[in-house]
């Protein structure tokens, strides 16, 4: 057999999206797992002094301080109730990590590459700059995260 080819397998999994699912609200979303560096529950954020609405505060994760950006602000959706911490992605991007805050978090979702499908035009703009793409589950759609914008960091990056 020539090198050309791919077993099926192989291009399989090459054509698999795997995507951290968490829930925002009521919404089903997806994180990219090659962008997401743990997942843990946030402890004791400690918020900052004019600092953006959406920086819920500084945490120390293990002897580093991460930054944790709340989800839900940056989507803009109520708060949490004010005993629910939520849960974290810890997201590395250069030399700083974050905690992206999110509601909860389930499994890892697999999804052929070739069902992404564009965002739908009725959608807010704000989710909207912030999602790459949907994929249709059995009950629901499950919305793919840009995780760099949920983050502030796409404005940041088109900025400079």
């Amino acid at each position: 057999m020539s090198d050309d080819y791919l077993t099926e397998s192989e291009l399989n999994a090459e054509d698999m999206n795997e995507y951290v699912s968490v829930r925002i609200g009521n919404q089903l979303f997806g994180a990219p797992v090659l962008e997401i560096r743990e997942v843990f529950t946030p402890q004791s954020v400690t918020s900052v002094p004019m600092a953006p609405a959406e920086v819920a505060g500084l945490l120390n994760l293990r002897g580093r301080i991460v930054t944790a950006i709340d989800a839900r602000r940056r989507l803009g959706l109520p708060p949490r109730d004010a005993g629910d911490k939520g849960m974290a992605l810890g997201v590395e991007r250069g030399s700083e990590i974050f905690g992206l805050i999110v509601d909860s978090v389930g499994e890892v979702l697999r999804r052929p590459s070739a069902e992404l499908e564009p965002v739908p035009a009725h959608v807010d703009p704000n989710w909207r700059s912030m999602v790459k793409g949907v994929h249709r589950l059995d009950k629901e759609l499950l919305a793919v995260l840009d995780v760099s914008a949920v983050l502030g960091l796409a404005d940041t990056a088109k900025a400079a």
